[in-house]
């Protein structure tokens, strides 16, 4: 059977000129590309103007980094977003996930980080090299974090690529622990998205297998967790699925909060650090196509939930599916945008759906920009 290589390519241009930057650019100035989104806006634009319609055509291969050696067989699926900062490119690559840098101008392999896991990452719900990493300026050596298939949060030196040993154990967090629920290392529950990272905290989602079908009604609950970048302490978790004396219990009847799992957040994150806001989507409960066992609205499935950045208190959150039970869960981070809307000012939030619907928001708010109906 044929096996398609990936490789990381970058298409080489002979000049950079950088105008008109504004505020929403800001983090994407000078080719730099500090997380997922570009910004912690994820408006994943970059002010660069190297590349027109004019010299399109003349671009050519720099260089080449083949990931096929990054694990036991060549990866096929490669999802991740590569950083770029001071030169540098970040990735995550390779069917087990490694975290690579590499020289930006050249190819070069700088360092390379491997976490094996055992059965912990051959059973992971979310395996293969995932969407990629973040990258936390601690006014040193720069830091990178990721999280492995099999749930564990790493933090390396940017510039060594070795683990930092001042955070969590000897650089690793195990996020299967301090999670409210009695998990095993091989429970069902991982994340391939990159996490991100604003003043002093690192917010991590969760994601499970794809739930079209699952094996029971019961499932790991994909709750919400905020952590502490300089020791790796848990300093907040969110229950996606209320718990007995927590807002929103009431909308799981019959008691189904207790068994249901799944509302996580398998996509990105937006953060907002003006507001010290981090807004995140939450997907459908346990299952995607039968929701009997869990009458109710459910929240906060299907919802986008702003929290406080420090305390993970919530500040507004907003449905747009009561009850999910067609998969319609949200799989994008929203986008944030100062509008302009009959004069007036707003802080915006753009969230998308799979439904190709813009929900906008006002995100110190959550009240909506123009009325929607139901």
């Amino acid at each position: 059977m044929m096996r398609k290589s990936t490789l990381l390519t970058l298409i080489f241009v002979a000049a950079i000129s950088v105008t008109g930057l504004t505020g929403q650019e800001q983090g994407t100035a000078d080719g730099e590309w500090p997380t997922y989104g570009g910004n912690l806006s994820n408006d994943r634009y970059s002010p660069l103007d190297q590349v027109t319609p004019e010299n399109f055509n003349d671009m050519e291969i720099a260089w080449q980094f083949s990931t096929d050696s990054l694990g036991p067989t060549p990866e096929s699926r490669f999802q991740s977003t590569p950083l770029m900062i001071n030169g540098v490119l970040y990735t995550t690559a390779g069917t087990r996930r490694a975290a690579v840098a590499l020289d930006a101008a050249t190819g070069e392999l700088l360092w390379m980080y491997r976490l094996e896991e055992g059965e912990r990452g051959a059973t992971a719900p979310r395996r293969l090299s995932g969407r990629g990493l973040t990258y936390w300026d601690d006014g040193d050596s720069g830091v990178i974090l990721y999280v492995t298939p099999g749930y564990q949060l790493v933090a390396l030196n940017a510039e060594t690529g070795l683990p930092v040993a001042t955070f969590g154990n000897s650089g690793i967090v195990d996020l299967k622990q301090n999670i409210d629920q009695d998990l095993e290392p091989t429970s069902e529950i991982g994340l391939h998205a990159a996490p991100i990272v604003a003043g002093n905290t690192i917010v991590i989602g969760a994601a499970h297998r794809p739930g079209g079908a699952p094996p029971s009604r019961e499932n790991v609950k994909g709750y919400i967790r905020g952590f502490d970048l300089r020791t790796g302490d848990r300093q907040w978790i969110f229950h996606t699925t209320p718990t007995a004396d927590e807002f929103g219990n009431d909308s799981w009847q019959n008691g189904s909060w207790r068994y249901t799992g799944n509302s996580g957040v398998w996509a990105q994150m937006s953060i907002d650090p003006d507001l010290n806001m981090a807004y995140f989507p939450v997907e459908a409960p346990t299952g995607d196509y039968y929701g009997g066992h869990r009458p109710g609205d459910n929240l906060f499935s299907g919802s986008v939930v702003a929290v406080d950045l420090e305390t993970g208190e919530r500040a507004w959150h907003f449905q747009t599916v009561h009850h999910d039970i067609w998969d319609a869960d949200l799989p994008s981070a929203p986008v944030l945008a100062d509008i302009t809307v009959d004069g007036r000012e707003i802080k915006a939030l753009v969230l998308p759906t799979k439904q190709s619907w813009l929900f906008v928001l006002d995100r110190e708010t959550g009240e909506p920009v123009w009325p929607i109906e139901e």
